[in-house]
């Protein structure tokens, strides 16, 4: 059975981002086995994918400690309804289905049987303050999905319901065929990769780099509020480059040749899934000990992790993976099975099944 899936997304999708690439993923996946899939979701410009409906531009809104691009303007709205009402989906996937803009007008119209995957963890104080309307709304939704322990501990405990526990997916065998990026002249290198703000940790990682007395780079995709203080401070360390924002492709051909991926985040991952596209690229894992990123590595088998914002333990952990290309082997081998653990298509397979439940049901 082929289904006719209505993917929605509230974030705009020609911006990156952890949900963009899980919803623009899931997508490709249930494509190639055959299944018509459209993504709705705000673009700022040309859509990512040919079958992407771009539902207007963003506007940069706070949520969940950083600024997230949501469209939440009645212009976005009415597209959202005006696209459902055509389209006609057998089902509804909705993304942060309680995110303002396509999301919630989706869940609210119900236009179709709904799944809604829920990828925040943390505190949310929109969640606090209008619980009682959300816990009415999201009877609507007739399947919800978290996708980690720590955004199950949000929802539920903010509001209520049962809750389906999948991991989010990776497009592993893609990301291995990709062509790796290496340095010129040979020299090991460091990715970093995440919006340049506070809760992404790049302070922590600059200020260990500096203490790293090696002939290494030190690669820093991404910007954000952070970046020019950031620059003015370390622009001097001619080891580092500022690579801006990537395309997927030269992310991912980084991300291969890299010595090291680093992620040092602070606080408000709720999953790794970063570090399981790193571990995909065959490249050894250095992160901080936050519960989100233990759904998927576990320190000293698959990746070194390290207590957040410890600059002094981040330091140390870089060196070691660096000098120890035998225990930097070991990672790698271990990453890839634990990637594997994550594939996209496996994902596919478990919304595949909650789909068709819903379907048979209607």
């Amino acid at each position: 059975m082929s289904f006719r899936v209505g993917m929605v997304c509230p974030y705009s999708l020609s911006i990156p981002g952890g949900v963009q690439a899980q919803v623009l993923g899931l997508a490709r996946e249930l494509r190639r086995e055959g299944h018509e899939v459209r993504v709705l979701g705000p673009c700022d410009g040309p859509p990512p994918e040919p079958f992407v409906t771009p539902l207007g531009d963003s506007l940069p809104t706070a949520a969940n400690g950083s600024i997230a691009p949501l469209a939440p303007d009645p212009a976005a709205v009415l597209r959202t309804v005006r696209a459902l009402r055509d389209e006609q989906f057998d089902v509804l996937h909705v993304h942060e289905p309680l995110a303002p803009g396509p999301s919630i007008t989706t869940v609210t119209l119900h236009a179709a049987p709904t799944v809604g995957t829920f990828h925040a963890a943390g505190r949310s104080t929109s969640y606090q303050v209008f619980a009682p309307m959300l816990r009415r709304l999201i009877e609507r939704i007739d399947t919800k999905v978290v996708v980690s322990k720590d955004a199950l501990a949000l929802a539920q405990g903010s509001l209520g319901g049962e809750y389906d526990l999948l991991f989010n997916g990776v497009e592993t065998s893609e990301i291995a065929s990709v062509e790796p990026y290496r340095s010129p002249d040979g020299r090991p290198s460091i990715f970093f990769l995440g919006r340049h703000e506070e809760r992404k940790g790049l302070d922590v990682l600059l200020a260990a780099f500096a203490r790293l007395d090696l002939d290494v780079e030190l690669w820093v995709a991404g910007d954000g509020p952070d970046t020019p203080r950031l620059r003015a401070l370390h622009g001097s360390d001619r080891r580092i480059t500022w690579l801006g924002r990537l395309t997927e492709a030269d992310k991912l051909a980084r991300m291969r040749g890299a010595s090291v991926f680093c992620a040092p985040s602070l606080h408000g991952e709720s999953f790794g899934v970063v570090l399981i596209e790193a571990m995909a690229a065959g490249t050894p894992v250095v992160a901080s000990a936050l519960d989100g990123y233990r759904n998927v590595a576990t320190d000293g088998v698959d990746s070194v992790l390290t207590p957040p914002g410890d600059v002094d333990a981040l330091a140390d952990a870089l060196r070691r993976v660096l000098a120890d290309r035998v225990g930097a082997e070991r990672l790698v081998d271990a990453g890839r099975r634990r990637a594997d653990e994550f594939a996209m298509s496996r994902l596919a397979a478990e919304y595949l099944s909650r789909y068709a439940a819903l379907v048979d049901a209607r």
